[in-house]
Parts: C-alpha cells; sequence; structure tokens
C-alpha cells in the first residue's frame, strides 16, 4: 500500500471495521518510529562526511538507540538495523582517528 493511503475495507463487519482502525494506528505508529530512525542517521551522517567527531560523537549513542528501539517495535529487521549500526561506528571511528591526527 502506498504511503499516506488510507486501509480500505470492503465489509461492515464491526471486527473488520475494529482491524483496520488498529492497522491505521499501527501504520501511524510504525512511520514516526521509522521517521525518527532516518532523521538520527541522517544527522549523523552529515555530521561524519563534515569531519565534525564531536557533534558526530554526541549523535552516535541517541541514533544506536533509535535503531534498536525500530528493531525491537519490528520497524526494521534485526540484520538491517545491526548492519546500519556497524556502517555507522565504522564511519565515526575513521572520523574520530582523523579528528585524533
Amino acid at each position: 500500500m502506498a504511503q499516506g493511503q488510507p486501509t480500505k475495507v470492503k465489509k461492515r463487519k464491526k471486527s473488520v471495521l475494529k482491524r483496520a482502525a488498529q492497522a491505521r494506528e499501527r501504520a501511524d505508529v510504525n512511520r514516526a518510529n521509522r521517521t525518527r530512525v532516518r532523521t538520527l542517521m541522517r544527522r549523523l551522517r552529515t555530521a561524519i562526511t563534515a569531519g565534525d567527531a564531536t557533534a558526530a560523537g554526541n549523535l552516535l549513542n541517541p541514533t544506536m538507540s533509535a535503531i534498536d528501539q525500530a528493531i525491537t517495535k519490528g520497524v526494521l529487521h534485526e540484520n538491517t538495523g545491526n548492519r546500519y549500526k556497524s556502517r555507522l561506528t565504522l564511519a565515526f571511528n575513521n572520523v574520530k582517528a582523523k579528528a585524533a591526527k
């Protein structure tokens, strides 16, 4: 289903309407979690590409925490989240090493 499209309900049964409402609420929560993770990752990547080790260091823990929460909530698959965390950590370590020189 495309983003922002409401859940379509053909049957007018109480349980069907309730399930559709739950699906809409769940979609909103999932979208918020996914957006939060993507925003934090974008900010961290921006700090890393700018070479700002202190800003990247301040953003690293909240980003990792948001990725872990997204994995727990089922927004991200575990392997996907772990891959993101690994790549971001490697990039941060490279920036930190360059800043130390």
